[in-house]
């Protein structure tokens, strides 16, 4: 049985869902030079703006304007907690200014006294996906040991103005992606110059591991600075969990989705949760011909800046086998791995596995040992607005009705679990692809791939199952 103070809720992202990407003093993030894409065509990171291209994230699905009738929906569904992030660069325009724009802060006061009306516990992402590009032209991202004051400056600016507002912070989204080379345009922004496919980008393992090590210590930072000035606040990290089961009993195989869980799942997370670099990580840089430049107290900062809680993302699992010709390949969630015969896929090709997630946070939690959240799960798939403006979307219900299912299974087996949070729980603009038609919302919102739609919010049948989910803490699915 779950907690009786469990916290359900949905989650969002500002670049996806926001909009608005130049009012009210706002800069250009990453994002903003984020082109739309497909499944079958990758979106691409522009340097200039080219005319007659679609950049999806500028409008999103306009929280911006929208943000008291959405609230109002999460409010009617029983939200006990709001996932969102800040936009960096609508508080810091180029992430160097000396002063934060007012207008910025401003709106997330305005959300944040809304969340307040409805009784809902805003959960904030401090940085989501949303460098401000300027640092990227500048100093090539996270790569720069510069962009830490960057940030810690930022997060000062925010913790002081929301300090009564604001319990729960996540420092950075998914940092585990900076471990792989699209986490370049996605999270590092180790970027400067390139123009292309972001599935293209060069990949220079040294720059990618550097940049990690500077986002590592700036979360250190923040945390440590947070836990002596606000000792209200509870600090977490966020990270993808990509569940990597042996493809067979081959010891060889085994050793592979080992070492493929501990580069991608468990290497960001022990930094954070145990506040030093684990010892295999040694080895790896060796093989990889990766050297990290600390300076002599980056050891000490690291231990000083663990973190009270963990959440992670959870969509898909996959296998590894030290077999070349298994040439089955799992796409999703930017993880690739072979097939699981096992298992159904989603209509972008990601595997379903509820039981995963179980087996996840079992892993999680008995490595660590801090209560652990769920802050993103959800199915994304093509969703049919019918004439009469219903939208019937079972499939998702199903998914989403099995992981919570193995979500109480891991409570009884013992993990600490504290809340859940489904992606998108309002159709955004997805990460991966930059695109509309990958829905995963229980409100469906007007918007298309060309750029059309009226903005609308209609309640998907999921709307009214979720609803019932909460009222019954999890116990009517």
């Amino acid at each position: 049985m779950l907690r009786k103070d469990f916290l359900w809720g949905g989650a969002t992202a500002a670049n996806q869902y926001e909009g608005a990407w130049d009012l009210d003093g706002k800069g250009a993030s990453v994002p903003d030079h984020c082109t739309n894409g497909s499944y079958t065509s990758p979106k691409r990171v522009t340097v200039n703006f080219e005319d007659n291209t679609l950049y999806p994230s500028r409008e999103a699905t306009d929280f911006y304007h929208h943000y008291k009738e959405d609230i109002a929906l999460a409010a009617e569904m029983g939200f006990k907690v709001f996932r969102m992030s800040i936009n960096w660069t609508r508080i810091y325009p180029t992430g160097m200014e000396e002063t934060p724009n007012e207008k910025g802060l401003a709106f997330y006061d305005e959300v944040f006294a809304e969340l307040k009306k409805y009784n809902i516990e805003p959960l904030v992402t401090i940085s989501h996906y949303e460098l401000p590009y300027a640092l990227v032209e500048k100093y090539n991202g996270w790569y720069s040991r510069e962009v830490i004051d960057c940030y810690v400056c930022y997060c000062k600016t925010i913790f002081e103005r929301y300090k009564d507002k604001v319990k729960y912070w996540l420092t950075f989204n998914e940092i585990n992606s900076g471990t792989m080379p699209m986490g370049a345009v996605l999270s590092t922004g180790t970027i400067k110059g390139y123009d292309g496919p972001i599935n293209k980008v060069p990949d220079e393992p040294e720059v990618r591991f550097q940049a990690l090590h500077h986002q590592f210590i700036a979360s250190a930072l923040v945390i440590k600075y947070a836990h002596d000035n606000y000792p209200q606040f509870k600090m977490g990290n966020m990270s993808i969990f990509a569940a990597t089961y042996p493809y067979s009993c081959n010891p060889d195989d085994i050793l592979a989705a080992q070492k493929q869980m501990r580069i991608m799942n468990w290497f960001c997370s022990d930094v954070q949760a145990r506040g030093y670099y684990p010892s295999y990580i040694e080895r790896y840089f060796k093989e990889k011909n990766i050297n990290i430049k600390k300076e002599a107290n980056d050891d000490e900062i690291l231990r000083q800046g663990t973190i009270d809680f963990y959440t992670f993302s959870y969509y898909m699992s996959s296998c590894m086998s030290c077999d070349p010709e298994l040439n089955r390949k799992s796409k999703g969630n930017i993880i690739t791995g072979v097939s699981n015969p096992y298992l159904k896929t989603s209509d972008w090709g990601w595997q379903i596995d509820p039981q995963g997630l179980r087996w996840s946070l079992n892993e999680i939690y008995d490595r660590y040992q801090l209560p652990v959240m769920v802050v993103e799960n959800g199915l994304g798939a093509y969703d049919k607005l019918e004439e009469d403006g219903s939208i019937h979307d079972s499939y998702r219900i199903d998914y989403l009705k099995q992981h919570i299912e193995q979500m109480k299974e891991a409570v009884e087996d013992g993990v600490d679990l504290m809340g859940y949070t489904p992606w998108g729980w309002i159709d955004v603009v997805s990460a991966s692809t930059g695109e509309m038609a990958k829905r995963y919302g229980f409100v469906y919102v007007n918007k298309y791939d060309d750029g059309s739609g009226d903005l609308s919010r209609k309640k998907k049948d999921s709307f009214f199952w979720y609803k019932k989910v909460i009222e019954s803490n999890g116990e009517t699915l």
